[in-house]
This record gives C-alpha cells, sequence and structure tokens, in this order.
C-alpha cells in the first residue's frame, strides 16, 4: 500500500486529561506547541487542539486558541490546524466561537449520544449553525461520528449543500456509554461511508486502551488514524506516555508493519483538499 500513505493526526490534549492522571499532558499554549512540534517531528500531519485555562479547566476562549494557532503554524509550517467544537469546551454557540480564526479544519458531530457520565448533546440547530459557521469561514469539517446515525446525518448535510468541501469521517469507538470497539461494526462503518459518501475519506480514533486496535484496524483497512494524550494517557499498560510523539512513534512503527508510508504534510492537504491559506 506505498501508495496510500496514512494520514496521523495527533489529538494532544483533550478536555478530560489533567496532569494529575500524567504529568506530561500539555496544558498551556505553550507546552501544546511544543508537544505539537514534537509530534510534528514525528510524523503527525494533522493536530486536533482544545484550549485549557490556568487551572486546567476546558475552555472555548477564541483568544487562546488564536495563540495556538499562532504558534503551530510558525513552528510546523503546513500542519493541518484543526479546531475542536466538542460538547466539553463550552455551552452552545461558543462551541464555535473560534472558527472565525479560520483554522484549516474543525471537528463536529452531527448528533447525540452518551458518555460516560452525561449525554453528549448537539442538537439540529447547534449542528446546523456550526456547519454555517464553517462554510463561511472556509473551515473544513471533521466528522465525528459516535455513532452509525451520524455518518447518516452527515451524508444528509452534505447531499443538502450545508457541508462543503472532500467529506472527512472520523469513527469514535471505545467512548463509555457509546459505541464499543467491535470490528464487525467498524467494517460496515467503512462499508456505509462507501456507499453512501463515496467520495469521502475515513479515519478513527479509540479511547484509551483500545487506541493500539483501532490505529491497527485504520491501518491494514487502508484507512487514516489518530492518536494523541487527548484519547489515551499511556504508551503501554505499566508505562504512562511520555510525549505526543511517543504515540505517533508507535502508529508509525504499525504503518511500517503493513507497508504504508506516513502521509507527509503535503500529501495530507492534497488528499483531503485543504490548500495552505495565505
Amino acid at each position: 500500500m506505498e501508495d496510500n500513505p496514512c494520514i496521523i493526526c495527533v489529538a494532544i490534549t483533550g478536555s478530560v486529561p489533567r496532569k494529575e492522571d500524567n504529568p506530561n499532558i500539555p496544558i498551556s499554549v505553550d507546552e501544546q506547541i511544543e508537544s505539537t512540534h514534537e509530534a510534528f517531528e514525528a510524523g503527525a500531519s494533522i493536530v486536533h487542539c482544545h484550549v485549557r485555562n490556568e487551572d486546567q479547566s476546558v475552555s472555548s476562549d477564541p483568544i487562546l486558541f488564536a495563540k495556538l494557532q499562532e504558534g503551530i503554524e510558525k513552528h510546523c509550517s503546513g500542519m493541518v490546524i484543526q479546531f475542536s467544537t466538542g460538547g466539553r469546551s463550552g455551552k452552545g454557540k461558543e462551541r464555535g466561537g473560534m472558527l472565525p480564526i479560520s483554522p484549516d479544519m474543525a471537528s463536529l458531530t452531527v448528533g447525540s449520544n452518551n458518555f460516560p457520565t452525561r449525554v453528549y448533546e448537539n442538537s439540529p440547530e447547534l449542528i446546523d449553525w456550526l456547519a454555517k459557521e464553517m462554510v463561511k469561514y472556509g473551515v473544513q469539517p471533521e466528522i465525528e461520528a459516535f455513532d452509525l446515525s451520524h455518518i447518516f446525518q452527515a451524508a444528509k448535510m452534505y447531499n443538502e449543500g450545508k457541508l462543503k468541501g472532500n467529506p472527512y469521517i472520523q469513527f469514535v469507538m471505545g467512548v463509555k456509554n457509546a459505541m464499543p470497539v467491535d470490528r464487525d461494526v467498524f467494517e460496515y462503518y467503512i462499508k456505509t461511508v462507501n456507499r453512501i459518501l463515496p467520495s469521502a475519506n475515513w479515519c478513527a480514533a479509540g479511547i484509551g486502551k483500545h487506541q493500539k486496535t483501532i490505529n491497527q484496524w485504520c491501518i491494514e483497512l487502508g484507512g487514516h488514524t489518530r492518536t494523541g494524550m487527548e484519547d489515551n494517557i499511556r504508551l503501554d499498560k505499566e508505562n504512562l506516555a511520555p510525549s505526543n510523539a511517543s504515540l505517533v512513534n508507535l502508529t508509525s512503527e504499525i504503518c511500517g508493519m503493513y507497508g504504508r508510508s506516513v502521509a507527509t504534510w503535503e500529501q495530507t492537504r492534497e488528499i483531503l483538499n485543504i490548500p495552505l491559506k495565505n
């Protein structure tokens, strides 16, 4: 599969892990920029971004996102920058308050589902507003599919013109109370995307101990993948991850096992049709 390079996205921080869980989690903007640079040099070509306050609490502050984007652009030239509009980072339209900064991409969940201790609520009204903001500011969505219905909803939105650009669908598996890690379901997700969104590229994220399994399935079956300390703070059962780059290195090794190269940032932008912004 040398002609099918694998895009590695690194989710560096998220909203949940704290220094108490793993002291290597990057929290401040400066820590995140440094961690992203290390992961970029290890082979990650997309960075999935959240921001935090000084007390490690979650934030949707556009000023913090702007500082983070500026630093990544300076130190990781060409890397695709993806902001999170996820529900842990704010309420309602706060979740899209950073979209006017015009990152390359932003995550978009197009339906609701259960999380470990709460409902991850995404109302049709909010989804449509976030989609309009992404179109307005030239931000390509990455659809985060926590459920089969989310793939169908994404296809409907693309067909109706509510979403623009090349579809990129990410299957999220292993969240407690949501979709478990199941190989048959995983393969059916791929089959469904190929059937109803044939122009789409796909990737997947595995949570916690499932990260390596999902990385392997993605790479084996010809898709792209996501790693990073947002989803998993451990290198293995006995050891905490020393960095995001260490998790990217593990994913790169899996690519080698299946004869796939790791996509450069240039290849990633070509695959996803995301031009460099002036």
